[in-house]
């Protein structure tokens, strides 16, 4: 497993976001894509911030409330990410991912330009190959 590579396993057309959008288009992207969180780029695709549903929820409150929109994806998105390569390793990145946050990693090359992103379904789905080919068609061991 050590050998699986990020790339191998990220989505390549995630839900991004632009600075500018507005907290309703963001939720309505969000929504529509199922997604928890994505990257926000600027217009040559190289990597600004993050937007996560949690960085929405108070600002889609206070919009719904007052019908109006209060804040941009710029305001509410986090400017501190942490990211992966393409070539990291995914058992590394799943070590990584064991912990409270993030749930999602932006994968970008070494200019910061966004390639696509990997979450722990991702992750989880890389895992399950693996354990698979472990376990052929039995099922994996029950622990107790």
């Amino acid at each position: 497993m050590e050998a699986i590579r990020v790339k191998e396993y990220m989505n390549p057309r995630p839900v991004i976001f632009r600075p500018g959008e507005t907290v309703y288009e963001a939720i309505n992207a969000l929504l529509a894509a199922g997604m928890t969180g994505g990257p926000v780029v600027d217009e040559k695709k190289q990597l600004v911030g993050f937007l996560s549903e949690h960085d929405c929820l108070r600002a889609g409150i206070e919009a719904s409330y007052t019908c109006q929109q209060l804040a941009s994806v710029e305001q509410l998105m986090s400017q501190t990410v942490l990211t992966v390569a393409p070539d990291d390793s995914i058992i590394e990145l799943a070590q990584r991912m064991a912990g409270p946050k993030p749930k999602i990693y932006p994968v970008v090359d070494e200019n910061g330009l966004l390639l696509g992103t990997i979450s722990r379904q991702d992750v989880l789905r890389a895992i399950e190959m693996t354990m698979r080919s472990c376990f052929g068609h039995k099922q994996a061991p029950q622990s107790r």
